[in-house]
């Protein structure tokens, strides 16, 4: 198969330079390079021919001498199109080539398989994808077409190359295989600044037409909502069931839901289950697990399979505490609400390499799907509170993986909605759903964007803050003869010091830390990664500890508002658990304490947020202070 990539065509890349491309099918899988064309046609000659062939009417075209680049509506129209011109169609004379607009640097792992039999068995197809490397996800393509689609990503790119070159042309039952290489963000290199060479270009925040990612041009697209999927496990005796025969029953699936459904069937050979996740959105995810659970009972009872078929859903284990609640509470009235019975996996199940927990959730059909819905609206919350959390507090420059904390490289969002490895995952640099999906999030590995980042034209206050520590935890943040928080102050550019024990069997000891927001998010940082590596708390536990900060004591009702409001309010946005004690003394600067505990996230989101309504209630006083000042004068 000719792949036309050539000089010219890499020239404009370069020149388009595109805007970060969205890891959603439907807007980097219908970019289409049609090749061997004669120097005389035109746009109007492509969009006759695409109507002469019944093909969607092209949303963008652009005719270069001898090549142009096409985008379609969507991926089926796309597919129909590569398979309906490429080598069969002939404009001005010259038969023309057609396949998907990749460029160079984007081509490695991931490669699109197309005319399939129909009838071809998928065990037969995995043996055969196998033989030229380690599959790591398989995904069938929703088309028109009688033959089937499928995206394949191989471990490595040299597998990749190997499939592609073996497998373009292979014969199978009178059918030829034809595969090209589709994109591969994975692949992609760090977004850089705009660059000053040709004239310059304009930040993809403006709003301002770009050029599409096939060379096409047209209006920025918007950016899209953070995606959670949906994480089940079903047992391995119905996957079969669930793809249907030549996959239609999961075709069905996913375009009744709306949804992008991936079985990783190649994961842990041999597995009594395997994992499935669902994108959509959270109406989406809970019609595709209704049919999912439907189809498994059909199947169960066709097959006579005498056990209850629970619901499993899958939880990164820093999300599973808020679901279940102080005291098991939201576990609780999820069960009573819905009539369900939920039990979670224990603690000692993970491995840093498979960080999720299975919550099993036995009921009838339609009490699991309540339940569902109930559960991944809590799991969603603790999420998105999180990601508030990481960009409440974005720090130019703060990789928040150097901070350590959480031990064993594990990063600070639950991970990859992909397979459940018990092999390491890849490097931070590589593919992870959550983090692609959001580009906010890319404060967490580098340089967040500028327009998260506060502007300041005076120096940031210093702020103090008192953090409670296990009494046996002193000597590890300590370090050998003081070194250790010699150099976490340093680091932070804080000042750290450990308040003396009022008694000798006191369980905490409070660390005094000054600085300014950057240092304080740097210096807890590192102290709640300190003791998360030196065992003061489980491997699988999170690390939670107390934070008292002052306020005034003109802003403590405003913290509490009318009825708690305000701080019930606060308690829900950042999960941490917020007190403000009630008859407390206000101290000789006029203040009072606000004790906050939680995770770090949650922590250093309530901090801010508290500091926000102190800097709220000065700004109030000082203006009226000011007005103050300024009437005897507007009497005169």
């Amino acid at each position: 198969m000719a792949f036309y990539i050539c000089a010219s065509l890499q020239d404009l890349w370069d020149l388009f330079l595109c805007p970060p491309l969205h890891p959603c099918s439907c807007q980097i899988m219908n970019k289409l390079y049609v090749g061997n064309l004669s120097p005389s046609v035109t746009v109007e000659d492509l969009q006759q021919l695409f109507g002469e062939r019944k093909l969607p009417a092209a949303e963008q075209v652009l005719v270069k001498s001898g090549y142009a680049f096409v985008d379609f509506p969507d991926q089926n129209a796309a597919v129909k199109a590569i398979e309906t011109l490429s080598g069969k169609a002939e404009l001005h004379g010259k038969v023309i080539e057609v396949d998907y607009s990749v460029p160079k640097k984007l081509r490695s792992r991931k490669i699109q398989i197309r005319n399939i039999p129909p009838h071809l068995q998928w065990e037969d197809f995995d043996g055969l994808l196998a033989r030229y490397g380690t599959v790591e996800n398989v995904e069938q393509v929703n088309t028109d077409t009688e033959t089937a689609v499928v995206n394949v990503t191989y471990a490595t790119k040299e597998e990749a190359k190997e499939a592609i070159e073996k497998l373009t042309g292979q014969q199978c039952d009178d059918f030829s295989f034809r595969v090209s290489y589709i994109m591969d963000l994975d692949a992609a290199p760090p977004v850089q600044a705009a660059r000053g060479r040709r004239g310059g270009r304009l930040s993809r925040d403006q709003e301002t037409p770009q050029p599409g990612p096939s060379g096409g041009f047209g209006a920025p697209r918007p950016r899209q909502q953070q995606e959670f999927p949906l994480r089940m496990l079903v047992p391995t005796q119905f996957v079969g069931a669930i793809i249907g025969k030549e996959g239609l029953t999961i075709k069905n699936v996913t375009k009744q839901t709306q949804s992008k459904v991936d079985i990783h069937r190649k994961e842990n050979a041999g597995a009594a289950e395997k994992p499935i996740t669902i994108h959509s959105s959270p109406e989406g995810c809970s019609s595709a697990c209704r049919m999912i659970l439907d189809i498994m009972q059909k199947e169960a009872n066709e097959t006579k399979t005498p056990e209850e078929i629970p619901l499993k859903l899958l939880a990164h284990n820093s999300l599973v505490g808020r679901l279940i609640g102080k005291e098991g509470r939201n576990l609780k009235k999820i069960e009573e609400e819905t009539g369900t019975k939920i039990t979670i996996s224990s603690l000692q199940d993970l491995t840093i390499y498979n960080p999720e927990r299975t919550i099993t959730v036995k009921g009838i059909l339609e009490a699991l799907c309540k339940a569902e819905a109930e559960i991944m609206k809590k799991l969603r919350e603790a999420y998105e509170n999180d990601v508030a959390a990481i960009n409440a507090n974005l720090i130019p420059g703060l990789n928040l993986n150097a901070l350590g904390i959480f031990s064993s490289g594990l990063p600070v969002l639950p991970p990859a909605a992909g397979p459940r490895s018990s092999v390491p995952p890849v490097a931070q640099g590589g593919y992870n759903p959550f983090l692609s999906h959001s580009s906010h999030l890319s404060g967490l590995y580098g340089v967040p964007p500028a327009s998260a980042v506060p502007h300041q034209h005076s120096a940031p206050e210093q702020e103090v803050v008192y953090l409670f520590i296990p009494t046996q935890a002193v000597g590890a943040l300590i370090g050998k003869k003081g070194q250790h928080i010699k150099q976490l102050a340093h680091f932070a550019g804080a000042s750290i010091k450990i308040a003396p024990a009022d008694s000798p069997d006191v369980t905490e000891r409070m660390v005094i830390i000054t600085g300014t927001p950057e240092a304080q998010f740097k210096a807890q940082g590192r102290i709640f990664g300190k003791l998360k590596e030196e065992n003061f708390f489980s491997g699988k536990e999170e690390v939670k500890l107390e934070t008292h900060i002052k306020v005034p004591s003109t802003a403590a009702g405003r913290v509490i508002g009318k009825g708690g409001k305000t701080v019930n309010e606060l308690q829900n946005l950042t999960s941490a658990e917020v007190i403000v004690p009630r008859d407390q003394t206000p101290d000789e600067n006029d203040e009072v304490f606000v004790k906050i505990s939680g995770h770090f996230f949650a922590s250093q989101t309530a901090q801010r947020k508290i500091r926000e309504i102190i800097q709220q209630v000065k700004q109030q006083e000082h203006k009226h202070q000011r007005g103050a000042a300024s009437s005897p004068q507007h009497s005169k």
